[in-house]
């Protein structure tokens, strides 16, 4: 059963890998967390390595959130809209199985934007910088475990947005509609959360996009509203397992031919 799904992921991944597309994101990638900091190098300023690779993250990882949605979006919508979905739903795999598939190479996707982000933009950033890179003060609120923390919480970012692109998607069939959706919450969601404001709205503490963004809490242990991280965690968990759901009612109820 393991081998099955196995095999099944590495055909979803030979489908994302299979594209140019894919590979000229991961190329502009590359190349946006190289150029980073050898532009901060030609200004001159007195930076330590891990300055340099956050402001070289904080940049870079919109890049990740909209390649990452685009696979969202096509991994489900492009087998309809293809008409490919006839031909993998014929195989004796069930649809639930063949959703989880989807959904793992769409992590792994992710997951390695994440590491083409980390790799090239350290790499960069001590080729280039010297002086306090952060770890003589172990990882205990170091330069480096801020910069690292940051890393993860905007992957968690990323994640979150990438899966509301991949319910869109396989609830309206449309990529279109599924990436356009998904990076107006990227953008606005500070938007929202300035005019559902939870000191003035108690109710608001529950809403999505108050907690998707957890870096605050690398600085302070109080967030929106004055709940906890493990407040925020616990509403991104909910959530997601919320679009999970709806994607697998979508995608195993719904009549292919519609």
């Amino acid at each position: 059963m393991l081998n099955n799904f196995t095999r099944l992921v590495a055909n979803e991944n030979m489908k994302i890998y299979y594209r140019v597309r894919t590979w000229v994101m991961m190329g502009i990638l590359v190349l946006f967390n190289a150029a980073m900091p050898v532009m901060l190098y030609l200004t001159d300023a007195p930076m330590d390595v891990w300055t340099v690779f956050t402001w070289t993250e904080s940049f870079t990882i919109y890049l990740s959130a909209i390649f990452t949605v685009v696979i969202a979006a096509d991994i489900v919508a492009g087998e309809f809209s293809g008409g490919t979905i006839k031909l993998l739903l014929i195989r004796p795999w069930s649809r639930g199985k063949i959703l989880l598939s989807k959904f793992a190479a769409l992590c792994l996707f992710g997951l390695l934007c994440a590491g083409i982000t980390m790799v090239v933009g350290i790499a960069v950033s001590m080729l280039l910088f010297s002086g306090n890179a952060g770890f003589s003060d172990g990882f205990d609120g170091s330069p480096m475990s801020n910069s690292l923390l940051l890393l993860l919480t905007d992957t968690i970012q990323v994640f979150v947005i990438s899966l509301i692109a991949f319910m869109l998607s396989t609830v309206f069939r449309s990529g279109g509609l599924a990436i356009g959706l998904s990076l107006l919450v990227l953008f606005t969601k500070d938007i929202f959360g300035f005019i559902f404001n939870p000191e003035r709205f108690v109710w608001a503490k529950y809403l999505l996009f108050l907690h998707t963004d957890l870096s605050g809490y690398i600085s302070s242990s109080v967030g929106p509203g004055g709940v906890g991280l493990g407040f925020s965690v616990a509403i991104l968990a909910v959530y997601c397992i919320l679009f999970m759901l709806v994607s697998w009612l979508a995608f195993t109820k719904r009549d292919v031919e519609a």
